[in-house]
């Protein structure tokens, strides 16, 4: 259970961190600093729910897709699971990740988002080994 969680807080901090930078990308919800917390670490689980169960899914039927873009589509395929975690969340309960827009917002926040993931990998394993 602690790799879980602590997969789903650095989920959730890369997701809040590349909600400042991009424009278009906000949680919604939440009154207290308190809730705003729950409320990204619940978006994380999801998001990673979604990358576990849908994203093998559209990875597979976008296989040919990866070949003729030469793996450039998986920016797009990023962009779509964060915009199912955002209809997910904010859709169905009012609350959660909001995605102005697909094309622009969604595609540079999954930019955003892998490369602050891959930092939090490169802090977090760093920790680790010591």
């Amino acid at each position: 259970m602690g790799p879980f969680l602590l997969r789903a807080a650095l989920t959730g901090f890369a997701l809040w961190v590349v909600t400042k930078f991009v424009h278009g990308l906000t949680f919604v919800g939440g009154h207290t600093p308190l809730q705003k917390l729950g409320i990204i670490f619940v978006v994380a689980v999801i998001f990673g729910l979604v990358n576990a169960f849908i994203r093998p899914i559209v990875r597979l039927l976008s296989f040919p897709l990866y070949i003729l873009t030469l793996g450039l589509f998986h920016i797009v395929v990023n962009a779509i699971m964060l915009w199912i975690t955002a209809r997910i969340t904010e859709h169905t309960t009012g609350w959660g990740l909001r995605i102005d827009h697909f094309w622009w917002t969604a595609i540079w926040a999954a930019i955003l988002l892998s490369i602050v993931g891959w930092v939090l990998s490169l802090v977090v394993r760093r920790g680790t080994h010591r």
